[in-house]
């Protein structure tokens, strides 16, 4: 392999879901939705996946003990990113994004995070759950593994939340203030963590919290696309293939993993 691989893995895994189980099935369906003949392989950058080297698919990681879970993504992906390869984690629930970020906070030193979702996951805990997907983000700055933390789309703020922002210096774009985002931009390197519940529902279905209001996938894809920052890493989550229709979801998301390969190929 060569410091241009871009390695795409599977992290099914749901348990730390508050409202419903089904994100450890979507790994699959992901892939299903990226190959599927009612598109193609080209991105919208004109740059043909089917003929590019430089990107491959690995498979699922095998989670066998819920309990060790966490230790073993983030062990997996230490292990692809020492070999100078930039990873895309399918999830999976959002609590995936805590150890997937720690292997690359020991490789990247100063991590920019950009982060899509309806909801800010900063909760200290949730249920008493400390590893809730509700909680992903709180663990990442309390454990200083991102030197900065943009969310664009939130729209289920709390006041604890709003509290823990602030305490921690979170840059929040909410779906109020959605054409701000348009004007992004990082010094550094940057990992993206796509929660397809950022979408309004009408575009993305098959998630399990369904919050009406948010983006539409033209909206992710402009944001992607003009993105200034090296882009190293990334994962979409939250997908839930039991509340989809027709595949829908499945495929804006294989959308998204084309459109994130191409993005991150071209530099």
């Amino acid at each position: 392999m060569n410091d241009n691989d871009i390695v795409v893995v599977g992290a099914p895994l749901d348990c730390n879901s508050s409202y419903q189980k089904g994100p450890a099935l979507a790994p699959a369906k992901i892939i299903e939705g990226f190959y599927c003949k009612s598109s193609n392989m080209w991105t919208e950058n004109l740059i043909d996946l089917e003929t590019s080297p430089g990107w491959r698919i690995k498979g699922d990681i095998k989670i066998f003990d819920e309990k060790k879970a966490f230790s073993q993504i983030e062990s997996e992906i230490e292990m692809l990113l020492k070999t100078q390869s930039r990873v895309i984690t399918l999830g999976g629930d959002h609590s995936i994004t805590l150890p997937v970020v720690r292997a690359y906070s020991k490789v990247y030193k100063k991590l920019n995070i950009l982060h899509f979702d309806a909801h800010p996951d900063l909760y200290h805990q949730l249920d008493g759950n400390r590893y809730s997907h509700a909680c992903p983000f709180a663990r990442i700055m309390e454990e200083n593994l991102a030197v900065r933390l943009v969310q664009v789309g939130i729209r289920t703020m709390t006041g604890h939340q709003r509290e823990q922002a602030d305490r921690f210096g979170v840059e929040v774009i909410e779906m109020k203030n959605i054409t701000a985002a348009k004007k992004i931009s990082f010094n550094g390197p940057v990992y993206l963590s796509l929660d397809l519940d950022c979408l309004d529902p009408a575009y993305a279905p098959g998630v399990s919290h369904h919050e009406p209001g948010g983006m539409t996938t033209r909206d992710v894809l402009e944001i992607l696309h003009n993105l200034k920052g090296n882009l190293v890493g990334a994962d979409i989550v939250e997908y839930n293939p039991a509340r989809d229709i027709n595949g829908m979801t499945g495929m804006v998301a294989g959308k998204f993993l084309k459109e994130l390969i191409g993005r991150m190929l071209r530099g």
